[in-house]
């Protein structure tokens, strides 16, 4: 094999699945617009219409297909499907256009009519929903296989070594215990990456059709926080305490008889499980993946985490990662550790 051999199946690729992209379309010459990419392998094109969703495997078109058209009879604004090629991995999808949250903070809005919005989604989900059948569950055994990835990808790629079999077993225990309690709250379809990246403010539409929700395909039926915490403590976006605060409390208020200390310790509980996963993902991303931009969020997410750890109910947890691991405490430590490993 030689050296350039890699980067030639790549273009061959990048060109075969362009033509595949415009046979789709119906024509050999539209214009797509490619829009940015993000950590999984589906790409986004903006044509004169619509989008075109390009979503080769492992990814699951069909799943989105399915979840967007509960969404919307459920009331809520998910993407209208226009064409799809579940097959080769294509779907033509509705354009919410350019103001997603992200856009929108950028630009100086004030947050707080955006949370509410995203917030006031997010309940009348919590009351709406019913399980349907093709929607797996959020259990035990998911949550574990999501805060393995840490193990496996961010603590060899730390300290240039990997984990005995046994401290290993010891972690994923640790969190197993950690999770029981969690399971036993209230639950609800959780869309999984509910952030600012994901919702976008829908001009012309009233009350919570005015939120549109993007990127749902790996919803999950689950614990109703999980999507509040992804909210309020996100990886990639520095978020006001007092307006963490706020969400959290607006939410509550429309469930009054839940028990809040029970729901806020679940929240506390899934959110740190989701930071170590998600420090797992990003070095992932920049090892494996060679995306070394997302390792500019952990020091964000290391914060987040080291407070979801003051619980006591996780103190066997930062008892362990204490003992075992080091924390790099900014991105050029981290990157030094990447170039050793």
């Amino acid at each position: 094999m030689t050296l350039n051999e890699p980067l030639s199946k790549q273009l061959c690729y990048d060109s075969e699945r362009e033509a595949q992209r415009q046979i789709f379309m119906g024509s050999h010459d539209v214009f797509l617009e490619p829009l940015p990419s993000d950590a999984s392998k589906r790409r986004y094109f903006r044509y004169n219409g619509g989008l075109l969703m390009d979503a080769p495997p492992p990814e699951n078109p069909a799943q989105f297909v399915r979840i967007a058209a509960y969404l919307r009879n459920l009331g809520f604004s998910a993407p209208a499907i226009f064409s799809q090629d579940l097959e080769n991995g294509f779907l033509s999808i509705e354009d919410f256009g350019r103001e997603t949250y992200t856009y929108l903070l950028q630009a100086g809005e004030d947050p707080y009519p955006l949370y509410n919005l995203a917030v006031d989604t997010l309940i009348a989900l919590h009351q709406r929903a019913t399980p349907p059948d093709f929607i797996k569950e959020y259990n035990g055994e998911t949550l574990l296989k999501e805060v393995e990835i840490f193990v496996d990808w961010y603590f060899p790629t730390s300290l240039g070594k990997t984990l005995s079999t046994r401290d290993k077993q010891t972690y994923l225990d640790l969190w197993s215990d950690a999770f029981i309690p969690t399971l036993s709250t209230r639950k609800s379809l959780v869309l999984r990456d509910y952030h600012v990246d994901n919702l976008m403010r829908l001009k012309g539409r009233a009350d919570i059709q005015a939120c549109g929700l993007l990127d749902f395909q790996e919803a999950v039926w689950g614990p109703v926080v999980y999507d509040l915490v992804s909210l309020v403590e996100d990886a990639r976006l520095d978020i006001d305490a007092a307006l963490a605060d706020h969400c959290w409390q607006r939410y509550l208020s429309a469930f009054p008889t839940e028990n809040e200390s029970s729901l806020k310790s679940a929240g506390c509980v899934l959110s740190a499980g989701r930071h170590v996963k998600i420090i797992g993902i990003f070095t992932r991303l920049a090892v494996r993946d060679k995306k070394p931009k997302y390792l500019s969020h952990l020091p964000r997410v290391w914060k987040l985490l080291e407070k979801c750890l003051l619980n006591p109910h996780l103190s066997p947890i930062k008892a362990w990662l204490e003992e075992h691991l080091a924390i790099p405490q900014d991105v050029a430590t981290f990157k030094t550790s990447l170039a050793n490993a």
